[in-house]
């Protein structure tokens, strides 16, 4: 299987990679046609483990192959992986603080962004996840980028193992939008197309991240500290606050314990 994959032109890998891990944002919104109510410590728990896979994919796969990529320049190898990590972590807060969209968890008032009219609450938990996929889906694409440029510090099972860690991560995402919609009486189709049309901007944002790297590779360790910079970012604004709101604390935060572990494990083991 993977010999097959590696036979790919690498811009076709990382379309395939991100429509497996917008595939799992869908498979997790399909849930709403199981049932309408999903116990609240389970859904606190995965959110607590996306955050783990997040956090872990950041240094794993891409600030520590930022660094070795940075080694030997003329300048410093802390220099590209910091300024990029902070410009990646300020990005998104620009965006956060410009595009409309609420936590999973919070009721409509709490909606954050800039709002010129009230917005209805089923956009505006889309527009949250999506957030939450443009800096992963980015990390992806500057990943199989990085691959695709011949960079010895970048491989293929590494770039896997990103892929599969978004994508696990990914799948309670999609039930984080699809069943409260689904419990405020929306309809089961419904509450799945708006749950699972959050994860489409992954492969269109992984397309930009590989095109950029594939061509200008001194961006490379930069991108690659800016996409770990936007999802830390993310993280520690969005998914371990959401996890946090309805009291689930200690098993939001062990759960991202085990989050942490389990991508720790998939990039050392594949990369």
């Amino acid at each position: 299987m993977l010999e097959y994959f590696q036979s790919i032109d690498p811009l076709y890998q990382t379309i395939l990679a991100t429509l497996y891990t917008w595939g799992m944002t869908a498979l997790g919104a399909a849930l709403v046609f199981t049932t309408k109510t999903l116990n609240q410590k389970l859904l606190d728990s995965m959110l607590g483990f996306a955050g783990g896979v997040m956090i872990a994919a950041s240094f794993w796969s891409l600030l520590a192959p930022a660094i070795e990529m940075a080694e030997g320049s003329s300048i410093a190898a802390w220099v590209p992986a910091a300024l990029g990590f902070m410009f990646g972590g300020i990005f998104l807060w620009g965006i956060d603080k410009v595009i409309p969209h609420l936590h999973p968890n919070a009721s409509i008032e709490k909606a954050e962004g800039y709002q010129p009219k009230k917005k209805k609450r089923s956009t505006l938990l889309v527009l949250a996840i999506t957030l939450h996929n443009i800096p992963e889906g980015l990390a992806v694409g500057v990943a199989f980028g990085a691959v695709a440029s011949g960079s010895s510090s970048a491989t293929l099972t590494g770039a896997i193992a990103l892929a599969i860690g978004m994508g696990i991560q990914n799948f309670p995402e999609g039930l984080a939008v699809s069943m409260p919609l689904r419990r405020e009486g929306m309809s089961r189709r419904k509450s799945f197309m708006y749950g699972q049309f959050s994860g489409m901007v992954e492969p269109i944002s992984a397309i930009i991240g590989f095109i950029a790297v594939s061509f200008i590779e001194p961006l490379l360790p930069y991108a690659l500290s800016f996409a770990a910079g936007a999802m830390i970012f993310v993280v520690a604004e969005e998914v371990i606050p959401g996890s946090h709101e309805e009291g689930n604390k200690d098993l939001a935060s062990m759960s991202l314990l085990i989050g942490f572990t389990i991508m720790m494990i998939l990039d050392v083991a594949l990369g």
